[in-house]
């Protein structure tokens, strides 16, 4: 309670999400809030909530499934798909399994790669997902651009996507820098990215083509880790 009380005061007090995330971490450290979490709770206090309490759970579990609680985990995770579900248990104030229920049987969602993701692709998703896959493989190196940017890449495709490493790698040196303007972001990332070295690149576009090939022997279908055995 104590932080979110402290997120509402930075709300009342005109800060930014971003800021209030670094003063939370400043301030409680390793037991801050997560960025999801800091977000969400700005956000509903900018849009006028007053109260920093868990709302009421119902009396009978199954009224915590009811369309109003659905439809308020269906709003957070349009918002933001790497809500975890005990990200969307505090912010809903109803119970994990509750919450469960609701991203399985109501939302039809699953977590792959850390995002929540429909829980069953109909067949032209599935098929959009091994047309890009093959079209990738047939023409890698003029795609190069469109690969790194991530213009190529289906919906609903996080297995697929273009941060599953480079991202990671940036921002963990970046991380609890605070830059006054763009350029100094733009010289920062900049350095990193050409300390990381050349071995480094080629080994993670050569993990991504086993994506590639993974989701073209799964028939489209989602699939988790880099381990998946196929023929190339």
């Amino acid at each position: 309670m104590e932080q979110r009380s402290a997120i509402k005061f930075c709300v009342r007090n005109g800060i930014s999400a971003a800021e209030t995330l670094r003063m939370c971490q400043k301030a409680y450290g390793d037991g801050a809030l997560s960025q999801a979490r800091v977000f969400a709770w700005h956000r509903m206090f900018k849009e006028g909530r007053e109260s920093v309490q868990d709302e009421p759970r119902a009396g009978r579990p199954s009224t915590s499934t009811d369309v109003i609680h659905v439809q308020k985990i269906r709003d957070l995770v349009l918002e933001n798909r790497r809500l975890t579900v005990r990200d969307l248990t505090d912010l809903v104030g109803i119970s994990e399994g509750s919450v469960k229920t609701i991203l399985s049987d109501h939302l039809g969602l699953r977590k792959v790669k850390a995002r929540l993701v429909p829980k069953s692709l109909n067949f032209l998703e599935k098929q959009r997902r091994v047309d890009v896959s093959e079209t990738m493989l047939s023409d890698y190196q003029n795609r190069m651009k469109n690969i790194i940017t991530g213009d190529e890449t289906p919906p609903y495709s996080p297995d697929l996507a273009s941060d599953f490493w480079l991202f990671s790698k940036l921002k963990r040196p970046l991380r609890g820098h605070r830059f006054e303007t763009i350029e100094e972001i733009k010289e920062k990332t900049t350095s990193e990215l050409r300390a990381i070295p050349t071995d480094d690149y080629a080994a993670c576009f050569e993990n991504w083509k086993k994506r590639w090939h993974s989701c073209i022997a799964t028939g489209g279908d989602y699939f988790e880790g880099d381990d998946t055995n196929v023929d190339e």
